[in-house]
């Protein structure tokens, strides 16, 4: 009852008992009028028919109806109001007579079957009440005495059938009247209520007027009248903390007037700094503004001249040169690409302020991102004596969906410190996967070196911006001091975070977590490793970070390693042959002893594979003139390392190494580049024209559209900033004539700023290409917007008219195609698909005899299905398809089996389908 008022309760208070008190007396005079009502019809029923079946006795025997009918008839008009109809039947249970035929009539005759009652009985009928009374002969009771044993005669019986519609409308005047006068007391009682709850709220309410004004300020407000009791003691409370407020408020109010006019002065001068604060704010997002203006134009003046140097010593690499000037020219690469780097640092962290550096999510290959990273940095540590190893786990996801290139930009950056920062030792990188939660995964990554590490006082400001470790003017490494300002950030971006450890003096470990998203499809494995296991292999690394690296990788392959870390060991281990033997070298001054080794070891294997700690050239031609099978580079390539492994196995297909471009064979297509810078312009010309066969240059935009006019070209290179017409315009006005109107125009920029080639694409560009131009990216290019020749262009197989018959379930041009037009990439992934039909056969057999889970065949289906995908088997392709979605719908293998059977049945057409000179 809380939420109701005051005034809501007293009437409820006072109303309720009213009706409750009203509504029980009513309902039980009503109920009790109803049962005296119903007890007198049927009194006076029973009054009328016993009387009657007495009398009627001697009219029965007689069988004279005359007077009975007399009295009935009579006896129905003096009570008519309630008689309907009163009827003599006798025994027999035929009327004898009736004082009124009616449509009912024969509810008074007792039912077939049924016997005359010996005493009066009440039947009910709706409104109507049948009283029968049972006409006995009581003649031969005045003859002689009856025992108990004789039944008396029953003549017949008295039916009276009384209406009780009267009789209710009196009932319900009754109750009528019976509920006006309840509603009567109710409505006094709300009066009285009303009256009451009156008296007690006014005051109330003037009181709640009074606080309200009170409470709006108005403190002078008080609460007037003659009041007694509790509402006295209320009006004179109510009174006094009204003056006390006022009291108090005339204290506060000399204080606010106080500390106002101080706010007000202050408020003055906050004014002032706010003005000035505005100016400053403006001033810094003009400069911010100026900045990305001036890192944009950094980017192009500083790149355009760096594409020249570093293009034009890619080019006279590929000339004949002495030795000096060959490492003149390396230098002078080098030294470029060190600055391109540091460009690049500068941007990046441009872009991380702006929040606009965004991640690619596209599926790459793990371990080759990583054998990549290291393929690069490996010549710097090589340089330095560096011994530079890699340990992946086994259980580490190989196929993850992510942004490759920044992955490599932070091992880049935490190895090359590593590196730059250590004189001697070993380098370490440690790659596990620590968490894989609905299909995201935790990688860990460590970096460890022994080089100079850091001071505590320096760790403080390792993370700044353009802060190093060393920050004197004398320091002795170089750098931006941006590198790990901008992997911190990358990793953050990538839902990871970056510690490390470091004592002075003895080397520092970083490391870090990320996560990738696992890649749904595998991509495509092309690692034979499976004919390696049980391979007899002996490995001789005296650096023990390059051994566990190598032990590691032989480990997960599954051969039999026999590691040998000192010459005792390497002389005890020469007792046997063994299929191949490796032999790790870090000092590159130590030959002779390398090839004292060599020796050894091809008195017991077919198969010499080397580690060198060297990029050098000339120690690879040396070392390879000693007969030795391969000469690998430090650290080792998964791809390089299984290859030379298998070099020796028989039927075994060759493996890719690290994605190197092809070489494009020159064809018929005419290209236009435009450049103002001459240096620029002579490079991408000498770049083309090992592609092209009619290369047209111009230096500036309004050139570029007179030639477009009279000349079709298959491809357009356009700079992007030019005197008097730049290139965006340029396209512009080429995309509206007819004649060029749909020639790709690729941008040709050096702006690396973020949204810059978005921009050019939605100004009308097809495509983007950074400089300094790179000849990887250059072909990609023209492999993408034109139809060039590769050098080994698969051949095309005639098949008998019994092999098409049979290739219906095989697609050699189809298998070309999915494997990039690589003729022996496709066999190759031909034989490793065939190599599983044997345990997908079992597999299937399994599944059907329940011998393996669901989940499990699913699994099994899903890889079988990624291997289908690169081989031309479009049929098989469909039957795995049903089958997946099968498994879905958790159909059982019953339910599965036409497909199953289908599935063994499709293997069998392929091996017959496939031309026996492609296997």
């Amino acid at each position: 009852m809380t939420k109701y008022g005051l005034r809501a309760q007293v009437i409820l208070y006072t109303i309720l008992p009213t009706i409750l008190i009203g509504g029980i007396l009513a309902t039980s005079f009503t109920v009790y009028r109803f049962q005296q009502a119903n007890d007198y019809l049927i009194n006076f029923a029973i009054n009328i028919t016993e009387p009657l079946a007495i009398t009627s006795e001697y009219g029965m025997q007689d069988e004279t109806r005359t007077i009975l009918r007399r009295v009935t008839g009579a006896t129905h008009r003096k009570n008519s109001g309630i008689i309907k109809s009163l009827t003599i039947f006798d025994a027999h249970n035929k009327i004898f007579v009736t004082s009124n035929f009616h449509r009912d009539f024969e509810i008074q005759r007792l039912p077939d079957g049924v016997a005359i009652p010996e005493y009066t009985t009440v039947s009910y009928y709706g409104e109507n009440i049948i009283v029968r009374t049972p006409i006995i002969d009581e003649g031969d009771f005045l003859k002689y005495q009856l025992t108990f044993e004789t039944p008396r005669k029953i003549l017949g019986y008295v039916a009276l059938e009384i209406n009780r519609s009267q009789v209710s409308l009196l009932l319900y005047r009754d109750i009528v009247f019976s509920f006006c006068i309840v509603f009567l007391g109710i409505l006094c009682s709300l009066y009285f209520a009303f009256k009451q709850a009156q008296r007690i709220t006014a005051p109330i309410c003037k009181m709640v007027n009074v606080v309200e004004k009170i409470s709006l300020g108005r403190l002078n407000s008080r609460v007037e009248g003659d009041y007694s009791g509790e509402i006295y003691s209320l009006q004179h409370g109510i009174n006094e903390m009204a003056m006390a407020m006022s009291k108090h408020h005339q204290e506060m109010q000399e204080s606010i007037d106080l500390a106002t006019s101080e706010l007000r002065e202050t408020l003055d001068q906050m004014e002032v700094q706010n003005i000035e604060l505005d100016l400053i704010r403006k001033k810094a997002q003009q400069a911010a503004k100026v900045k990305s203006e001036f890192l944009a134009n950094m980017s192009h003046e500083l790149r355009t001249p760096l594409n020249g140097v570093i293009g034009f010593a890619r080019q006279l690499l590929k000339t004949k040169m002495t030795s000096s000037q060959v490492d003149y020219l390396e230098t002078i690469e080098r030294s470029a690409a060190n600055l391109l780097h540091i460009i690049n640092d500068i941007l990046d962290f441009s872009k991380i302020e702006a929040g606009k550096l965004m991640l690619e999510h596209i599926p790459f290959d793990l371990r080759d991102c990583i054998d990549e990273t290291m393929y690069l940095l490996a010549p710097s540590a090589h340089e330095k004596g560096l011994e530079l190893s890699v340990l992946i786990d086994a259980n580490v996801t190989q196929s993850v969906l992510g942004d490759a290139m920044r992955l490599q930009q932070i091992l880049t950056n935490l190895i090359g410190n590593a590196i730059k920062f250590t004189q001697q030792g070993d380098i370490e990188v440690k790659i596990q996967q620590v968490a894989d939660k609905k299909g995201l995964i935790t990688l860990k990554i460590s970096i460890s070196d022994t080089g100079i590490g850091i001071s505590k006082q320096q760790q403080a400001q390792l993370f700044c911006a353009f802060g190093q470790a060393d920050s004197s003017i004398t320091r002795q490494y170089g750098g931006t001091g941006l590198g790990l300002v901008i992997t911190q950030k990358l990793i953050q971006k990538m839902q990871g975070e970056i510690h490390f450890y470091s004592v002075e003096d003895q080397g520092s470990t970083f490391w870090f977590n990320i996560k990738f998203e696992k890649n749904s499809h595998e991509l495509l494995s092309i690692l034979p490793t499976e004919r390696l296991q049980g391979c007899d292999i002996l490995v001789f690394e005296k650096n023990i970070p390059s051994a566990h690296a190598c032990m590691q990788l032989l480990a997960q392959w599954k051969t039999k390693p026999c590691i040998a870390h000192t010459e005792k060991q390497w002389q005890k281990s020469l007792h046997k042959n063994y299929d191949s033997i490796v032999i790790g070298h870090s000092h590159s001054a130590d030959i002779p002893a390398l090839l004292t080794h060599i020796s050894q070891a091809q008195n017991y294997t077919k198969n010499v594979i080397v580690l060198i700690n060297s990029n050098n050239i000339r120690l690879y031609e040396r070392l390879k003139a000693s007969a030795i099978n391969h000469c690998l580079c430090k650290p080792i390539s998964h791809k390089n390392f299984a290859n030379a492994l298998l070099e020796n196995r028989p039927e075994i297909p060759r493996l890719r190494h690290l994605n190197h471009p092809q070489k494009i064979i020159k064809t018929q297509m005419s290209v236009l580049a435009v450049d103002d810078n001459p240096a620029n312009l002579k490079l991408i010309s000498a770049m083309l024209n090992d592609i092209a066969t009619h290369i047209v240059t111009c230096v500036n935009g309004i050139e570029a559209v007179e030639l477009a006019k009279n000349n079709k070209f298959d491809l357009i290179f356009m700079d992007i900033q030019m005197p008097r017409l730049d290139g965006i315009n340029a396209c512009y006005q080429i995309k509206q004539q007819s004649i060029n109107s749909k020639t790709p125009i690729i941008a040709v920029t050096a702006h690396a700023y973020p949204g810059e080639k978005e921009q050019f694409l939605k100004q009308g560009m097809d495509d983007c290409l950074a400089k300094p131009i790179d000849e990887i990216a250059l072909q990609q290019i023209i492999q993408r917007w034109h139809n060039v020749e590769m050098p080994n262009k698969p051949k095309a197989f005639s098949l008998s008219p019994q092999e098409k018959q049979l290739n219906v379930s095989f697609d050699w041009a189809l298998a070309l195609k999915q494997s990039a037009g690589k003729e022996d990439l496709a066999k190759e992934m031909l034989a490793l698909f065939l190599d599983e039909f044997p345990s997908m056969h079992k597999y299937t057999e399994d599944f059907m005899y329940t011998k393996i889970k669901a989940e499990t065949f699913a699994q099994i289906l899903h890889k079988f299905h990624g291997g289908c995908s690169y081989s031309g088997v479009p049929r098989l392709i469909n039957i795995i398809k049903e089958l997946e979605k099968g498994m879905k719908k958790n159909q059982n293998a019953e339910q599965l089996s036409p497909e199953l059977l289908e599935l063994l049945d499709e293997l069998e057409n392929i091996k017959q389908a496939i031309p026996k000179d492609l296997l």
